[in-house]
């Protein structure tokens, strides 16, 4: 009998000592998770302070964005790369965006209509891209066309006003 009454208590401690480690994993678990997304989170606005992203912005509003493979090569090659690499960018945002790693209410509040207006200024390129890559920038065109229809939807309110 009192070795029945000892196999039950450390049956029932062990059972106790799993669960309290199973919850104490799951609670480790997504902390991480929640500090992997605060420091992505951190990442991408620094990304958007810095003078390189500010350049791109100045590239994409005062330029023509050209409307072809064939234009795009006839563009002096460091045009090129700037072009290239603010659809990068954006593509990588999108992803993040889409993957749930960046918040999309992030990217409204730090740029906002520009990337709809990105997208508006590049999308007759890229879809006259899509005849060869029917995947190209579709991240870009997603998370356009989420902020658009945030903004139409449901426009938030500038901060100071609060």
């Amino acid at each position: 009998m009192a070795n029945d009454i000892i196999t039950l208590i450390a049956n029932i401690a062990l059972a106790l000592s799993f669960v309290i480690g199973l919850v104490f994993g799951i609670a480790q678990v997504r902390a991480a998770a929640r500090d992997r997304k605060e420091r992505l989170t951190l990442e991408a606005l620094r990304n958007f302070q810095t003078r390189g992203f500010a350049e791109l912005i100045h590239y994409i509003i005062s330029h023509k964005i050209p409307a072809s493979r064939e234009e795009l090569a006839s563009l002096p090659e460091e045009e090129q790369i700037t072009f290239i690499e603010l659809a990068q960018q954006m593509e990588s945002l999108g992803i993040l965006v889409a993957d749930g790693y960046i918040n999309l209410d992030l990217v409204d509040k730090t740029l906002g209509s520009f990337v709809t207006q990105a997208w508006d200024k590049y999308k007759g390129f890229i879809l006259n891209l899509r005849k060869e890559d029917p995947f190209l920038n579709e991240y870009f065109q997603w998370l356009a066309e989420q902020i658009d229809k945030r903004l139409k939807d449901n426009p938030r309110e500038p901060f100071y006003k609060k």
